[in-house]
Protein backbone atom coordinates (compact mmCIF):
# COMPACT_ATOMS: atom_id res chain seq x y z
CA UNK A 1 0.00 0.00 0.00
CA UNK A 2 0.89 3.29 -0.28
CA UNK A 3 1.34 4.89 3.27
CA UNK A 4 1.81 8.69 4.60
CA UNK A 5 2.93 8.44 8.27
CA UNK A 6 2.45 12.59 9.29
CA UNK A 7 5.41 12.96 11.92
CA UNK A 8 8.54 10.81 12.91
CA UNK A 9 8.46 11.38 16.16
CA UNK A 10 9.49 7.86 18.11
CA UNK A 11 5.95 6.11 17.22
CA UNK A 12 5.50 7.35 13.42
CA UNK A 13 9.55 6.23 12.63
CA UNK A 14 8.53 2.95 14.23
CA UNK A 15 5.20 2.55 12.19
CA UNK A 16 6.61 4.28 9.26
CA UNK A 17 9.85 1.81 9.02
CA UNK A 18 7.80 -0.97 10.24
CA UNK A 19 5.24 -0.76 7.22
CA UNK A 20 8.11 -0.90 4.42
CA UNK A 21 9.64 -3.37 5.75
CA UNK A 22 6.06 -5.04 5.21
CA UNK A 23 6.54 -4.62 1.36
CA UNK A 24 4.77 -0.85 1.47
CA UNK A 25 5.73 1.98 0.37
CA UNK A 26 5.99 4.72 2.80
CA UNK A 27 6.54 8.81 2.62
CA UNK A 28 7.42 10.26 6.50
CA UNK A 29 6.47 13.62 6.64
CA UNK A 30 8.10 16.40 9.11
CA UNK A 31 9.23 19.92 9.73
CA UNK A 32 12.17 19.91 11.67
CA UNK A 33 14.64 19.96 9.05
CA UNK A 34 17.67 18.74 10.54
CA UNK A 35 15.85 15.76 11.90
CA UNK A 36 14.88 14.85 7.92
CA UNK A 37 18.69 15.68 6.70
CA UNK A 38 19.70 12.69 9.49
CA UNK A 39 16.93 10.65 7.89
CA UNK A 40 17.78 10.67 4.39
CA UNK A 41 21.31 10.23 5.23
CA UNK A 42 20.52 6.72 7.07
CA UNK A 43 20.81 7.78 10.65
CA UNK A 44 18.16 6.72 13.05
CA UNK A 45 17.44 10.07 15.43
CA UNK A 46 16.29 7.57 18.66
CA UNK A 47 17.89 4.47 20.25
CA UNK A 48 15.31 1.60 19.58
CA UNK A 49 16.89 -2.01 19.50
CA UNK A 50 16.23 -3.28 15.71
CA UNK A 51 15.11 -0.33 14.47
CA UNK A 52 18.39 0.45 12.19
CA UNK A 53 19.03 -2.65 10.39
CA UNK A 54 15.33 -2.66 9.29
CA UNK A 55 15.23 1.19 9.00
CA UNK A 56 18.57 0.87 6.64
CA UNK A 57 16.90 -2.06 4.87
CA UNK A 58 14.41 0.02 3.82
CA UNK A 59 15.90 3.26 2.58
CA UNK A 60 18.13 0.71 0.84
CA UNK A 61 15.35 -0.77 -1.19
CA UNK A 62 13.68 2.39 -1.28
CA UNK A 63 10.56 1.76 -0.01
CA UNK A 64 10.84 4.78 3.11
CA UNK A 65 11.25 8.05 1.76
CA UNK A 66 11.56 11.36 3.87
CA UNK A 67 10.11 15.09 3.17
CA UNK A 68 8.59 18.27 4.44
CA UNK A 69 6.03 18.97 2.01
CA UNK A 70 2.59 17.45 2.88
CA UNK A 71 1.11 17.97 -0.26
CA UNK A 72 2.87 15.74 -2.23
CA UNK A 73 3.08 13.08 0.50
CA UNK A 74 -0.83 12.99 0.63
CA UNK A 75 -1.28 13.36 -3.05
CA UNK A 76 1.14 9.99 -3.40
CA UNK A 77 -0.60 7.97 -0.28
CA UNK A 78 -3.75 6.35 0.13
CA UNK A 79 -3.81 5.72 3.94
CA UNK A 80 -2.60 8.83 6.23
CA UNK A 81 -1.35 8.22 9.82
CA UNK A 82 -1.12 11.08 11.93
CA UNK A 83 1.60 10.21 14.85
CA UNK A 84 2.23 13.93 16.04
CA UNK A 85 2.61 15.18 19.65
CA UNK A 86 0.03 15.65 22.06
CA UNK A 87 1.79 16.95 25.11
CA UNK A 88 -0.20 17.62 28.29
CA UNK A 89 -0.74 21.03 29.65
CA UNK A 90 -0.92 22.19 32.81
CA UNK A 91 -4.22 20.84 33.86
CA UNK A 92 -3.48 17.42 32.02
CA UNK A 93 -5.31 18.02 28.94
CA UNK A 94 -3.70 16.50 26.12
CA UNK A 95 -2.90 18.96 23.34
CA UNK A 96 -4.09 18.84 20.17
CA UNK A 97 -3.35 21.49 18.13
CA UNK A 98 -1.22 19.94 16.37
CA UNK A 99 -3.36 17.38 15.20
CA UNK A 100 -5.86 19.92 14.40
CA UNK A 101 -3.57 21.94 12.07
CA UNK A 102 -2.54 18.79 10.01
CA UNK A 103 -6.39 17.61 9.62
CA UNK A 104 -7.40 21.68 8.09
CA UNK A 105 -4.50 21.07 6.02
CA UNK A 106 -5.11 17.57 4.95
CA UNK A 107 -8.78 19.08 4.11
CA UNK A 108 -7.62 21.11 1.65
CA UNK A 109 -5.40 18.73 0.01
CA UNK A 110 -7.11 15.72 -0.96
CA UNK A 111 -8.80 15.12 -4.26
CA UNK A 112 -9.94 11.73 -3.65
CA UNK A 113 -10.97 9.15 -1.16
CA UNK A 114 -8.13 8.60 2.08
CA UNK A 115 -8.31 7.10 5.40
CA UNK A 116 -6.59 9.31 7.88
CA UNK A 117 -5.78 7.18 10.95
CA UNK A 118 -4.73 8.72 14.60
CA UNK A 119 -1.95 6.67 15.42
CA UNK A 120 -1.26 9.33 18.66
CA UNK A 121 -2.75 8.73 21.56
CA UNK A 122 -5.65 10.94 21.70
CA UNK A 123 -8.57 12.08 24.25
CA UNK A 124 -12.21 10.79 23.58
CA UNK A 125 -13.74 12.18 20.73
CA UNK A 126 -10.08 13.18 18.71
CA UNK A 127 -11.84 10.94 16.10
CA UNK A 128 -14.82 12.88 15.75
CA UNK A 129 -12.79 16.57 15.93
CA UNK A 130 -10.46 15.72 13.07
CA UNK A 131 -13.78 14.53 10.76
CA UNK A 132 -15.31 17.59 11.24
CA UNK A 133 -12.12 19.66 10.73
CA UNK A 134 -11.61 17.92 7.23
CA UNK A 135 -15.34 17.71 6.68
CA UNK A 136 -15.48 21.91 7.07
CA UNK A 137 -12.75 22.31 4.28
CA UNK A 138 -13.82 19.73 1.65
CA UNK A 139 -16.39 17.69 -0.34
CA UNK A 140 -14.05 14.28 -0.90
CA UNK A 141 -15.23 11.20 0.79
CA UNK A 142 -12.65 10.40 3.26
CA UNK A 143 -13.27 8.11 6.93
CA UNK A 144 -11.42 8.59 10.17
CA UNK A 145 -9.58 5.99 11.74
CA UNK A 146 -8.81 5.64 15.47
CA UNK A 147 -5.52 2.86 15.48
CA UNK A 148 -3.59 3.39 18.82
CA UNK A 149 -0.77 2.04 19.26
CA UNK A 150 0.63 -0.21 21.94
CA UNK A 151 4.38 -0.14 21.77
CA UNK A 152 6.89 -0.67 24.79
CA UNK A 153 10.22 1.11 24.30
CA UNK A 154 12.83 -0.82 24.16
CA UNK A 155 10.31 -3.43 22.44
CA UNK A 156 9.21 -1.49 19.83
CA UNK A 157 9.92 -3.12 16.95
CA UNK A 158 8.52 -6.87 18.02
CA UNK A 159 5.37 -4.85 19.42
CA UNK A 160 4.72 -3.63 16.07
CA UNK A 161 5.87 -6.62 14.34
CA UNK A 162 4.20 -8.99 16.27
CA UNK A 163 1.26 -7.46 18.09
CA UNK A 164 -1.09 -8.95 20.92
CA UNK A 165 -3.75 -7.19 19.03
CA UNK A 166 -4.52 -4.50 16.86
CA UNK A 167 -7.31 -2.20 17.54
CA UNK A 168 -9.24 -0.53 14.50
CA UNK A 169 -12.04 2.15 15.90
CA UNK A 170 -13.97 2.80 12.87
CA UNK A 171 -17.75 3.09 11.60
CA UNK A 172 -16.99 2.61 8.03
CA UNK A 173 -16.89 -1.09 6.40
CA UNK A 174 -14.23 0.23 3.46
CA UNK A 175 -12.16 1.83 6.15
CA UNK A 176 -11.91 -1.33 7.92
CA UNK A 177 -11.37 -3.17 5.38
CA UNK A 178 -8.18 -1.53 3.82
CA UNK A 179 -6.78 -1.21 7.75
CA UNK A 180 -7.47 -5.30 8.00
CA UNK A 181 -5.21 -5.89 4.44
CA UNK A 182 -2.63 -3.11 5.98
CA UNK A 183 -2.23 -5.53 9.32
CA UNK A 184 -2.98 -8.98 7.97
CA UNK A 185 1.24 -9.61 7.48
CA UNK A 186 1.69 -8.82 11.80
CA UNK A 187 -1.30 -11.13 13.00
CA UNK A 188 -0.47 -14.58 10.82
CA UNK A 189 0.38 -16.56 14.01
CA UNK A 190 -3.99 -15.48 14.91
CA UNK A 191 -3.95 -12.79 17.33
CA UNK A 192 -7.20 -11.04 16.84
CA UNK A 193 -7.81 -7.54 14.68
CA UNK A 194 -10.43 -6.07 17.14
CA UNK A 195 -12.88 -3.80 15.13
CA UNK A 196 -14.45 -0.94 17.59
CA UNK A 197 -16.49 2.25 17.07
CA UNK A 198 -13.89 5.25 17.14
CA UNK A 199 -14.48 6.58 21.13
CA UNK A 200 -14.01 2.70 22.15
CA UNK A 201 -10.74 2.54 20.09
CA UNK A 202 -9.10 5.64 21.91
CA UNK A 203 -10.53 5.02 25.39
CA UNK A 204 -9.11 1.62 25.14
CA UNK A 205 -5.86 3.07 24.65
CA UNK A 206 -6.19 5.12 28.21
CA UNK A 207 -8.13 2.22 29.91
CA UNK A 208 -5.04 -0.06 28.95
CA UNK A 209 -2.41 2.26 30.05
CA UNK A 210 -4.39 3.90 33.14
CA UNK A 211 -4.49 0.01 34.40
CA UNK A 212 -0.72 -0.71 33.78
CA UNK A 213 0.23 2.44 35.50
CA UNK A 214 -1.60 1.14 38.60
CA UNK A 215 -0.67 -1.93 38.86
CA UNK A 216 2.75 -0.70 39.03
CA UNK A 217 1.73 1.79 41.60
CA UNK A 218 -0.46 -0.90 43.78
CA UNK A 219 2.91 -3.00 43.90
CA UNK A 220 5.35 0.16 44.82
CA UNK A 221 2.70 0.33 47.62
CA UNK A 222 3.06 -2.85 48.68
CA UNK A 223 6.71 -2.74 48.78
CA UNK A 224 6.25 0.25 51.33
CA UNK A 225 4.34 -1.80 53.40
CA UNK A 226 6.52 -4.49 53.49
CA UNK A 227 9.82 -2.59 54.23
CA UNK A 228 7.51 -1.26 57.68
CA UNK A 229 6.30 -5.33 58.58
CA UNK A 230 9.59 -7.16 57.46
CA UNK A 231 8.51 -8.93 54.29
CA UNK A 232 10.09 -9.22 50.93
CA UNK A 233 8.23 -7.98 48.24
CA UNK A 234 10.17 -10.15 45.67
CA UNK A 235 8.57 -13.18 47.24
CA UNK A 236 4.98 -11.45 47.47
CA UNK A 237 5.33 -10.26 43.74
CA UNK A 238 5.74 -14.17 42.91
CA UNK A 239 3.62 -15.12 45.57
CA UNK A 240 0.48 -13.10 44.22
CA UNK A 241 1.95 -13.13 40.10
CA UNK A 242 1.04 -16.80 39.35
CA UNK A 243 -2.61 -16.16 39.93
CA UNK A 244 -3.94 -15.82 36.68
CA UNK A 245 -6.17 -13.40 37.25
CA UNK A 246 -3.59 -10.71 38.23
CA UNK A 247 -0.28 -12.30 35.97
CA UNK A 248 3.11 -11.82 36.30
CA UNK A 249 3.75 -8.22 34.45
CA UNK A 250 4.00 -5.51 36.02
CA UNK A 251 4.25 -6.75 39.38
CA UNK A 252 8.18 -5.38 39.70
CA UNK A 253 8.52 -2.72 42.59
CA UNK A 254 10.79 0.49 42.10
CA UNK A 255 11.55 3.85 42.09
CA UNK A 256 8.03 4.87 40.27
CA UNK A 257 6.82 4.93 36.27
CA UNK A 258 8.43 7.48 34.08
CA UNK A 259 8.30 7.60 29.92
CA UNK A 260 6.00 9.79 27.41
CA UNK A 261 2.74 7.28 27.61
CA UNK A 262 1.82 6.09 31.73
CA UNK A 263 2.40 9.92 32.85
CA UNK A 264 1.08 11.55 29.82
CA UNK A 265 -1.74 9.10 29.65
CA UNK A 266 -2.85 9.01 33.38
CA UNK A 267 -3.40 12.70 33.41
CA UNK A 268 -5.02 12.79 29.84
CA UNK A 269 -7.67 10.40 31.47
CA UNK A 270 -8.23 11.88 34.50
CA UNK A 271 -8.60 15.03 32.90
CA UNK A 272 -11.10 13.23 30.71
CA UNK A 273 -13.19 12.29 33.49
CA UNK A 274 -12.97 15.53 35.06
CA UNK A 275 -14.01 17.52 32.16
CA UNK A 276 -17.13 14.67 31.97
CA UNK A 277 -18.01 15.36 36.16
CA UNK A 278 -16.22 12.17 37.38
CA UNK A 279 -13.70 11.86 40.00
CA UNK A 280 -11.28 9.11 38.35
CA UNK A 281 -10.37 8.91 42.29
CA UNK A 282 -7.80 5.90 41.56
CA UNK A 283 -6.23 7.52 38.83
CA UNK A 284 -5.57 10.73 41.21
CA UNK A 285 -3.88 8.44 43.79
CA UNK A 286 -1.91 6.85 41.36
CA UNK A 287 -0.29 9.88 40.16
CA UNK A 288 0.57 11.53 43.96
CA UNK A 289 1.91 7.80 45.03
CA UNK A 290 4.50 8.03 42.13
CA UNK A 291 5.49 11.35 42.15
CA UNK A 292 6.29 10.21 45.72
CA UNK A 293 8.08 7.67 44.50
CA UNK A 294 10.38 8.90 42.50
CA UNK A 295 11.75 10.76 46.02
CA UNK A 296 11.55 7.80 47.81
CA UNK A 297 14.87 6.72 47.67
CA UNK A 298 16.19 10.29 48.47
CA UNK A 299 14.20 9.56 52.14
CA UNK A 300 16.67 6.49 52.60
CA UNK A 301 19.78 8.34 51.92
CA UNK A 302 18.66 11.64 53.91
CA UNK A 303 17.70 9.13 56.71
CA UNK A 304 20.92 6.83 56.78
CA UNK A 305 23.01 9.78 56.47
CA UNK A 306 21.16 11.42 59.76
CA UNK A 307 20.35 14.60 57.15
CA UNK A 308 23.78 15.25 56.46
CA UNK A 309 23.91 15.31 52.37
CA UNK A 310 25.70 18.15 51.70
CA UNK A 311 29.46 17.80 50.05
CA UNK A 312 28.53 14.47 49.57
CA UNK A 313 29.28 12.56 46.00
CA UNK A 314 26.60 10.02 44.78
CA UNK A 315 27.38 7.62 42.16
CA UNK A 316 24.20 7.40 39.97
CA UNK A 317 23.79 4.08 37.59
CA UNK A 318 20.94 4.74 35.08
CA UNK A 319 18.93 8.06 33.63
CA UNK A 320 16.98 6.42 31.29
CA UNK A 321 12.99 5.91 32.48
CA UNK A 322 13.93 2.24 31.58
CA UNK A 323 16.66 0.25 29.82
CA UNK A 324 16.93 -0.15 26.05
CA UNK A 325 16.31 3.50 25.12
CA UNK A 326 17.54 6.87 25.28
CA UNK A 327 14.02 8.40 26.31
CA UNK A 328 14.27 10.26 29.91
CA UNK A 329 11.13 11.63 29.85
CA UNK A 330 9.84 11.82 33.38
CA UNK A 331 12.36 9.67 34.48
CA UNK A 332 13.11 9.11 38.49
CA UNK A 333 16.50 9.90 37.53
CA UNK A 334 15.45 13.80 36.74
CA UNK A 335 13.78 14.45 40.38
CA UNK A 336 16.65 12.16 42.72
CA UNK A 337 19.27 14.48 40.94
CA UNK A 338 17.59 18.07 40.93
CA UNK A 339 16.78 16.85 44.90
CA UNK A 340 20.44 15.49 46.01
CA UNK A 341 21.70 18.42 44.14
CA UNK A 342 19.46 20.99 45.64
CA UNK A 343 20.73 19.27 49.04
CA UNK A 344 23.97 20.21 48.17
CA UNK A 345 25.39 16.42 46.98
CA UNK A 346 27.40 16.07 43.98
CA UNK A 347 26.42 13.74 41.35
CA UNK A 348 28.25 11.55 39.14
CA UNK A 349 25.92 9.89 36.19
CA UNK A 350 26.20 7.00 34.25
CA UNK A 351 23.91 5.95 31.64
CA UNK A 352 24.62 3.55 28.42
CA UNK A 353 22.28 5.89 26.13
CA UNK A 354 21.20 9.11 27.43
CA UNK A 355 24.16 11.63 27.28
CA UNK A 356 22.78 13.16 24.91
CA UNK A 357 19.26 13.38 26.16
CA UNK A 358 18.98 13.78 29.88
CA UNK A 359 20.73 17.39 29.84
CA UNK A 360 17.98 18.83 28.30
CA UNK A 361 15.55 17.25 30.63
CA UNK A 362 17.31 18.78 33.89
CA UNK A 363 17.94 21.87 32.28
CA UNK A 364 21.11 23.56 31.97
CA UNK A 365 21.87 24.77 35.54
CA UNK A 366 21.59 21.33 37.29
CA UNK A 367 22.89 19.18 34.20
CA UNK A 368 26.61 21.65 34.68
CA UNK A 369 26.53 20.39 38.10
CA UNK A 370 26.18 16.84 36.73
CA UNK A 371 29.82 14.98 35.99
CA UNK A 372 28.84 12.84 33.11
CA UNK A 373 31.07 9.59 33.19
CA UNK A 374 31.81 7.18 29.92
CA UNK A 375 31.56 4.13 32.15
CA UNK A 376 29.86 2.47 35.31
CA UNK A 377 33.37 1.58 36.78
CA UNK A 378 33.98 5.66 36.84
CA UNK A 379 30.79 6.21 38.28
CA UNK A 380 31.69 4.29 41.25
CA UNK A 381 34.95 6.18 41.79
CA UNK A 382 35.33 8.31 45.26
CA UNK A 383 31.37 8.20 45.94
CA UNK A 384 29.85 8.29 49.04
CA UNK A 385 27.06 5.72 47.97
CA UNK A 386 25.56 4.24 44.30
CA UNK A 387 21.86 5.12 43.26
CA UNK A 388 20.71 2.63 41.01
CA UNK A 389 17.49 4.06 39.36
CA UNK A 390 17.47 2.12 35.94
CA UNK A 391 17.84 -1.62 35.56
CA UNK A 392 20.08 -1.79 32.33
CA UNK A 393 21.49 -5.35 32.09
CA UNK A 394 24.70 -4.20 32.12
CA UNK A 395 24.17 -3.12 36.03
CA UNK A 396 22.83 -6.83 36.73
CA UNK A 397 26.22 -8.43 36.79
CA UNK A 398 28.70 -5.65 38.32
CA UNK A 399 32.27 -6.45 39.56
CA UNK A 400 31.70 -6.40 43.06
CA UNK A 401 35.21 -5.36 44.12
CA UNK A 402 35.00 -2.47 42.47
CA UNK A 403 32.32 -1.20 45.14
CA UNK A 404 34.84 -2.65 47.50
CA UNK A 405 37.97 -0.79 46.20
CA UNK A 406 36.90 2.73 44.44
CA UNK A 407 33.86 4.03 46.74
CA UNK A 408 34.50 5.62 50.47
CA UNK A 409 32.47 2.96 51.61
CA UNK A 410 30.44 0.36 49.45
CA UNK A 411 26.53 1.70 50.14
CA UNK A 412 24.02 1.51 47.51
CA UNK A 413 20.45 2.37 47.13
CA UNK A 414 19.03 0.45 44.47
CA UNK A 415 15.72 1.82 42.86
CA UNK A 416 15.46 -1.37 41.20
CA UNK A 417 15.87 -4.57 43.32
CA UNK A 418 18.84 -5.81 41.35
CA UNK A 419 21.34 -7.72 44.14
CA UNK A 420 20.10 -10.27 45.87
CA UNK A 421 20.16 -9.70 49.69
CA UNK A 422 22.46 -12.56 50.68
CA UNK A 423 24.97 -11.77 48.83
CA UNK A 424 25.29 -8.37 49.80
CA UNK A 425 25.72 -9.46 53.46
CA UNK A 426 28.80 -11.69 51.95
CA UNK A 427 30.09 -8.38 50.47
CA UNK A 428 29.54 -6.66 53.46
CA UNK A 429 28.22 -3.89 51.33
CA UNK A 430 24.94 -1.85 52.94
CA UNK A 431 22.38 -2.32 50.67
CA UNK A 432 19.28 -0.28 50.59
CA UNK A 433 16.35 -1.64 47.96
CA UNK A 434 12.34 -1.27 47.64
CA UNK A 435 10.12 -3.51 49.35
CA UNK A 436 12.76 -5.22 51.31
CA UNK A 437 14.89 -5.52 54.92
CA UNK A 438 17.84 -3.17 54.47
CA UNK A 439 21.43 -4.67 54.83
CA UNK A 440 24.14 -3.67 57.08
CA UNK A 441 22.44 -0.44 57.38
CA UNK A 442 24.38 -0.25 60.94
CA UNK A 443 27.59 0.52 59.26
CA UNK A 444 28.99 3.92 60.77
CA UNK A 445 28.34 6.90 58.64
CA UNK A 446 31.37 8.66 58.24
CA UNK A 447 31.74 12.69 57.59
CA UNK A 448 31.41 14.49 53.97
Amino acid sequence: MKIAVIGTGYVGLVTGTCFADSGNHVICVDNNPDKLDLLRQGEVPIYEPGLETLFKRAIREKRITFTDDLSEAVKQSDILFLCLPTPPGADGQADLSAVVKVAEQIGDLIDDYKVIVNKSTVPVGTADKVRLTIESRTSVPFDVVSNPEFLREGAAVNDFQKPERVVIGTSSDRAAELMKELYDPFVRSGNPIIIMDERSSEMTKYAANGFLATKITFMNEIANICERVGANVDHVRRGIGTDSRIGKRFLFAGIGFGGSCFPKDVQALHYTAKENDYNFRILDAVQKVNDSQKLSIVEKIKKFYNGQVKGRTFGVWGLTFKPETDDVREAPAIYIIQALIGLGAHVKAYDPEARKTFPAAVGEEISSQIDYVEDQTSALQDVDALIISTEWNEFRRPDFDNFIKLMKEPVIFDGRNLYDLERMEELNITYFSVGRRGVNVNRKVTNA
